[in-house]
């Protein structure tokens, strides 16, 4: 039986507010990078989903409203205004905000994401969703920093995540980091995560939730 979209954001706010009545006083400050297709409801709803548990949650939009209708009018956009150039106005995001923060971004946020938990001190951890990128050779920010937890999620059969190397540079994370973990789901689609898109698959968002609320009150304990 497959749920509405509707029923299946009400199961997730439920487990996240069983979350918060077990885990009040442990609140972790995450800053939240969108997707190319820009910060679209399903990204809001995620978010909203991590607050309901007790999270401060900041999940700037760096698309000034614009949502597009497909990874590549996406990155089209993201080229127009200049790859560097749009990931400088993400790390600027932190910018007034404490150490302490929880990096997390999805696709194309974790560039971001990722140069500010290994680069940016004091990180408290990292949330990778759909993408990686490596820790050693050309397109690294150096190595991964001793202290910082960090979760990957993708799907095993996504081609971008699997056909484009980002599980490469997963699993490196995994095996040089000492506190590291991969998480597969099965499917082949990217941005799975996302409520709003036709991309989303239910279950393996209930899964990855459920995980990353662990790792959130975890981190913040």
């Amino acid at each position: 039986m497959r749920f509405s979209p509707d029923l299946q954001l009400a199961a997730l706010a439920c487990l996240a507010a069983g979350v918060a009545d077990s885990r009040r006083a442990m609140m972790a400050e995450v800053l939240l990078f969108h997707h190319a297709q820009g910060l679209t409801p399903g990204v809001q709803a995620f978010a909203k989903t991590l607050r309901a548990a007790g999270h401060v949650v900041h999940a700037p939009d760096l698309f000034d409203g614009r949502i597009f209708a497909s990874i590549e009018e996406g990155l089209a956009h993201i080229n127009e205004v200049g790859f560097d150039a749009m990931r400088d106005r993400a790390e600027h995001c932190a910018d007034g905000l404490l150490p302490g923060l929880v990096y997390a971004g999805f696709s194309f946020g974790v560039v971001p994401a990722q140069k500010l938990a290994q680069t940016r001190p004091g990180a408290r951890g990292a949330l990778f969703f759909h993408s990686c990128l490596p820790i050693s050779g050309k397109w690294a920010f150096g190595p991964w920093p001793q202290g910082v937890p960090v979760q990957i999620h993708g799907m095993d059969r996504d081609p971008i995540f699997v056909g484009e190397g980002d599980i490469e540079a997963a699993r490196e994370i995994v095996e040089k980091a000492e506190d590291a973990e991969l998480f597969l789901y099965p499917g082949d689609q990217h941005y799975f995560a996302d409520s709003s898109l036709p991309s989303f698959d239910a279950d393996a968002t209930r899964a990855l939730t459920r995980r990353v609320l662990e790792f959130l009150g975890r981190v913040a304990a």
